[in-house]
């Protein structure tokens, strides 16, 4: 019987550890099935993410003003306005009347399009065809003019030809006197900026305002020379710039250059562009780069330097930087960090620009705090650097402190774009808190990335570079050109003078000269303002 029972219960317990190896697997099915849909719903979340990102780049606002001051999105209009953003009155002070009266000053409203004071004026009169009365026959006295319009009138520029004539005279007397040498005197023309060359100061300075202000390429610059009466082609010109900017413009770069090494805190920044003939053997495809480096106004007059290179590689920063101990505030790129005798200061715009493409509540949060930054630093913008610093020390390095607990404390994880903001801010936590121990210190790179503009626009006129001398030629023009600008020099009157007067001083014999003709200098501020 026993026997029996136990054959009966054998098929029952197969068909239980059966039915136990079916439960198990597929538990392990839906263990695999859930990890793949949690890895599926985060790539969901991260393409969403990037969808939205790409979405915003191509049909959303390209400011990145905030918009998230008010709890519904919708900015506020007193903003800027300190009244509207004061705390409120007390109870006491709410409960008085106070009552005033509005005085309007009436102004004048200008015109978008006007003349500059001082031009030149010319009055074109007209008169009726006859002065006698058609009454009484007798002479009409004039009672009074009228001016009824003023006008802009555009005279062309025009080409002159410049012969440059040296006399000679001789002493006849001396002449019949075998006993005496042969007394000549020749007057002496001034040495062109170019040897062998027709361009004139201000032909070359023309050439170059139009290209590096103007923006004007070289190979449509030609019609408009042909035009005024020069025939001449773009290798020409091309030859012009190379030459003029190397033989007179390099050594007022490069003293510039010593005097920017000498200061404590930079601003620099890098763009990319193109160069076809490349010493290293890459396509003229491959990017090279412009480097810009600026001063601060707190250290002295402002300057403005670019660096052609062939790279964005670190030894590129290096080997301009040779000598400079100090502060540079720049973007998070690798290549600024490790250099002996430098600290790096990070760009606070840059770390407001990755959370405001966090659009989710959190990057909200995250840019709030940024935006609180920004309007203390509008308040502390005129002031010393010691009174700044100690400004931020009371007022914005809470804010700092409390940024920074939040993203720490916060679980951002992933690849999403929340999580990559609260990564880049962490990374760079050292040098986004440098700005609260020293005022000379910008809170962002701005400053760098507005000088690099003209170079960015620039590059989408004239295209590329056909050689690594005319990039460089590029690059200590637009250094000059951005440098005079910040300075309030006449860029193509500067220049026009250098070429003037440089060519007749011996600068490679005593350079101290050119401590004269820097921007800043009173001999340049006095014949060459705006």
């Amino acid at each position: 019987m026993v026997n029996a029972s136990s054959n009966n219960n054998n098929p029952y317990e197969k068909l239980i550890r059966l039915l136990e190896e079916q439960l198990a697997h597929s538990n392990q099915q839906n263990k695999d099935l859930s990890k793949k849909l949690d890895r599926s719903t985060k790539q969901i979340e991260v393409l969403t993410d990037q969808v939205r990102h790409l979405t915003k780049l191509l049909y959303g606002s390209k400011t990145e003003k905030s918009k998230y001051n008010l709890p519904d999105g919708q900015g506020s209009l007193f903003d800027d306005d300190p009244d509207f953003s004061e705390p409120e009155h007390t109870e006491e002070q709410s409960q008085q009347t106070i009552s005033y009266t509005v005085v309007r000053k009436v102004t004048s409203k200008k015109r978008n399009d006007s003349l500059h004071d001082g031009i030149e004026v010319e009055a074109i009169h007209h008169y009726p065809e006859n002065t006698i009365c058609d009454c009484c026959q007798e002479q009409m006295i004039e009672i009074g003019s009228t001016i009824v319009r003023e006008e802009a009138t555009f005279i062309p520029a025009k080409m002159m030809k410049v012969q440059h004539v040296e006399h000679a005279y001789e002493c006849k007397g001396c002449k019949v006197d075998s006993s005496q040498p042969a007394q000549i005197k020749r007057g002496k023309a001034p040495q062109p900026a170019i040897q062998r060359s027709m361009a004139s100061p201000s032909v070359l300075a023309k050439v170059i305002y139009d290209k590096f202000v103007q923006y004007l390429p070289l190979y449509r610059q030609v019609k408009e020379w042909d035009r005024y009466g020069l025939d001449t082609n773009d290798k020409n010109l091309s030859n012009w710039v190379i030459r003029a900017a190397h033989d007179w413009l390099i050594p007022v770069y490069e003293r510039m250059k010593e005097l920017m090494m000498s200061k404590s805190v930079l601003h620099v920044d890098e763009t990319y562009g193109q160069i076809i003939n490349r010493s290293d053997g890459k396509s003229g495809q491959a990017n090279a780069y412009n480097w810009v480096f600026r001063s601060v106004p707190s250290q002295g007059p402002t300057m403005t330097l670019f660096q052609s290179a062939l790279s964005r590689a670190r030894s590129v920063l290096e080997s301009f930087i040779k000598g400079f101990s100090g502060t540079i505030i720049c973007d998070g790129y690798s290549a600024y960090d490790k250099l002996e005798g430098v600290t790096f200061a990070n760009c606070w715009a840059h770390v407001r620009r990755y959370w405001l493409k966090a659009d989710s509540k959190n990057g909200r949060i995250g840019v709030s705090y940024c935006d609180e930054l920004y309007r203390l630093e509008r308040k502390f913008k005129h002031l010393s650097p010691s009174k700044r610093r100690k400004k931020r020390q009371k007022y914005s390095k809470p804010i700092v402190d409390k940024f920074f607990k939040w993203v720490e404390t916060s679980p951002f994880y992933g690849k999403n774009a929340l999580a990559k903001a609260a990564e880049y801010t962490l990374n760079r936590a050292n040098g986004l808190k440098a700005f609260l121990n020293d005022g000379r210190i910008e809170i962002d790179n701005n400053p760098a990335e507005n000088a690099i503009r003209p170079n960015v626009i620039g590059r989408k006129n004239w295209l590329f570079s056909v050689s690594e001398a005319g990039a460089k030629a590029n690059a200590v023009c637009l250094s000059i050109a951005e440098t005079s600008k910040s300075n309030g020099v006449d860029f193509y009157k500067y220049i026009k003078k250098l070429f003037t007067d440089l060519p007749n001083l011996s600068i490679q014999q005593n350079p101290e000269i050119l401590d004269q003709y820097m921007p800043w200098s009173k001999i340049i501020q006095g014949e060459c303002s705006k």
